[in-house]
């Protein structure tokens, strides 16, 4: 079934009955199209960061996932009607098994990667910041491929603290993940 006009808000429960072919967000209950396809050089950095992450991981306890890949958000005993917020980010690195299941995550990732878009800077930057750190993702990164530049934040105090922006001559170290440190020449190659 298409996604009806007729509501104003949405749960995971409506979610689950769209079209598979769509890829589609809630935030607080309000529909967010992921279309059209992400660009060449978002693919191309997205494959980069996840092969990164990805041959770190390998041994570990943390799993790195890249989208389409569900996020459901502040989901703490709520059943799927009553669930408002499911994202798919780029790049989630999730820690705890406990929050994986056949759907995805449920619950907070630790870190999440967001590849700007011209189509979702405004929600990357602004409806998904607040989300992030409200449900307590303790590592929020804006990779902006146009402009080759990385942007980190790490949840102190609840709150998101602006770390800096590094860009292509750059090696960062990932917070969360202890000696991971990223390349960013290799990244934006």
């Amino acid at each position: 079934m298409a996604i009806p006009d007729k509501k104003e808000r949405y749960s995971y429960a409506d979610y689950l009955t769209w079209d598979e072919g769509g890829r589609f967000e809630l935030i607080d209950g309000e529909v967010f199209n992921m279309s059209p396809a992400p660009s060449r050089r978002h693919q191309q950095v997205l494959r980069e960061l996840s092969t990164a992450f990805s041959v770190f991981l390998r041994e570990e306890e943390c799993e790195v996932f890249f989208a389409p890949f569900d996020v459901r958000l502040l989901v703490e005993n709520k059943q799927d009607d009553d669930i408002n917020n499911v994202v798919q980010p780029d790049l989630s690195i999730v820690c705890d098994q406990k929050k994986l299941d056949d759907k995805g995550c449920n619950g907070a990732p630790d870190m999440i990667i967001e590849i700007l878009s011209p189509s979702s800077v405004k929600l990357d930057r602004w409806k998904k910041f607040q989300l992030y750190e409200k449900a307590g993702v303790k590592e929020y990164w804006l990779v902006d491929p146009v402009n080759e530049s990385v942007e980190i934040y790490f949840l102190i105090n609840e709150q998101y603290k602006f770390q800096g922006v590094f860009t292509k001559a750059d090696k960062i170290s990932v917070n969360i993940l202890i000696g991971l440190e990223l390349d960013l020449n290799q990244i934006f190659e």
